[in-house]
């Protein structure tokens, strides 16, 4: 089932474009009320505050939400979520997450925290525990925006098609240091025209697994709120599979 598909009756995705390029925005995983909920208890979880910028020292300040209670419970069990999902990974493909887990809030106007470099998130689970990047990945990436995100308001840069570049040289059996493969698919996706991961509270952005991304600098005015998570998939993802996911590195 490829073009433009319904998603509960409401929300259209373009599968089509998701296998071309490698990722695909989905608005309105949840209502932009929701999102600011879940905004305000970050602010205080972080002890800052949005109406006093005398307080915002650091380029970048990590928080989380491990419970999926409240208004990010209604986040992972979106069905607009849902329903995209099960469009890209196939119905069964992939396991529900019980909260957004890590969120970072990049603040503005400072200087550049050092992690803006291409890469592709861990994907690939070893066996003592700890993460790394292989050519059979067992996450997707999925990044959830909790703010407002214009151009100067440190989007998410995103080298669209990449993950054919990408499939073409990590290894299949054997899992790679996140930081070895970091310059591997920076080489191998350079020159792939960008895109950038704006939108409003309550939007999301489905990446595939190969997709090169990076962080940046902010230049706006806003601190950017964007949660940033794996979604499980139920099995290794297999290029000879039907999916739109296997799919997407094909060709």
């Amino acid at each position: 089932m490829d073009g433009a598909v319904s998603v509960s009756g409401m929300q259209i995705i373009d599968v089509d474009r998701f296998v071309a390029d490698g990722f695909v925005k989905l608005e309105s995983v949840v209502p932009r009320e929701v999102a600011d909920e879940g905004r305000a208890l970050l602010w205080r979880r972080i002890g800052l505050s949005p109406d006093d910028p005398s307080g915002w020292r650091e380029p970048v300040v990590w928080t989380a939400d491990l419970t999926g209670e409240g208004p990010f419970g209604s986040m992972v069990r979106s069905a607009r979520l849902s329903g995209a999902l099960d469009l890209l990974a196939g119905a069964g493909g992939w396991v529900p997450r019980g909260a957004i887990g890590n969120i970072p809030v990049r603040f503005p106007r400072l200087p550049p925290a050092g992690d803006c470099g291409w890469h592709i998130d861990a994907n690939t689970a070893l066996p003592d525990g700890a993460w790394g990047v292989s050519g059979r990945p067992e996450t997707m990436l999925v990044l959830l925006l909790l703010s407002e995100v214009g151009a100067d308001d440190a989007p998410t840069r995103i080298r669209v098609g990449s993950q054919r570049d990408v499939a073409g040289v990590l290894p299949v059996g054997e899992v790679l240091d996140p930081f070895v493969a970091g310059p591997l698919v920076d080489e191998a996706s350079q020159g792939r025209p960008l895109a950038f991961a704006t939108g409003v509270p309550g939007d999301a952005y489905l990446v595939h697994p190969f997709t090169v991304h990076a962080a940046q600098a902010h230049a706006g005015t806003r601190p950017r709120f964007m949660a940033q998570f794996p979604v499980p998939l139920t099995a290794p993802l297999d290029a000879g599979a039907g999916t739109p996911l296997a799919r997407a590195v094909c060709g």
